[in-house]
């Protein structure tokens, strides 16, 4: 955990820093933290692509593998933000079968929103977040989906800021990645 961490742009991050230190204890654990849109898969394709190339037995996680059915999200009672924070994954599942797993890959790499939140966070060897400002990651959904501001206002963007106030990803992070 990092109080301070390094800023970088994307075009200047140098992926070799985020190489485990040798000799590694297997698995070594990286997650790919950011909000919606912020470019988490584009960035994990190319560090699973990187980390193979270096000759690491690499994994790949999509938190959104992990998605509860939607009934157990929407329409629950609770406000809209709070569906999508708290109730969005299956919190024990995720930690059960995705961190707290054994595996023979040298790397594992998880990707997905809200990664360092106190449940999950201990679990990680290092954390990258990639920081994208919300007016860019909104221009990146569909225009179809950008109709629905209501729905990002009451269910998105809340949750964003309730992560970003009270679990502070960007300090947390041991690299921050602008995109």
């Amino acid at each position: 955990m990092n109080i301070e961490a390094t800023r970088f742009s994307l075009s200047e991050f140098d992926l070799t820093k985020l190489l485990p230190k040798s000799p590694i204890i297997p698995p070594f654990v990286l997650g790919v933290d950011g909000l919606s849109r912020s470019g988490k898969t584009t960035f994990v394709s190319k560090l699973e692509h990187f980390f193979k190339s270096s000759g690491y037995c690499t994994v790949i996680y999509h938190l959104d593998d992990y998605v509860e059915p939607r009934n157990r999200r929407y329409n629950t009672g609770h406000q809209e933000w709070m569906e999508y924070y708290f109730l969005q994954w299956d919190l024990e599942k995720v930690k059960k079968e995705l961190l707290e797993q054994k595996s023979d890959a040298d790397v594992i790499v998880i990707e997905g929103v809200f990664l360092q939140r106190s449940e999950w966070r201990q679990a990680f060897d290092q954390v990258v977040y990639l920081d994208c400002a919300q007016e860019v990651r909104f221009q990146r959904e569909s225009t179809a989906t950008q109709q629905n501001v209501k729905k990002f206002e009451e269910r998105y963007w809340k949750a964003e800021r309730f992560y970003l106030e009270q679990v502070r990803p960007v300090e947390k992070a041991d690299y921050v990645i602008e995109t």
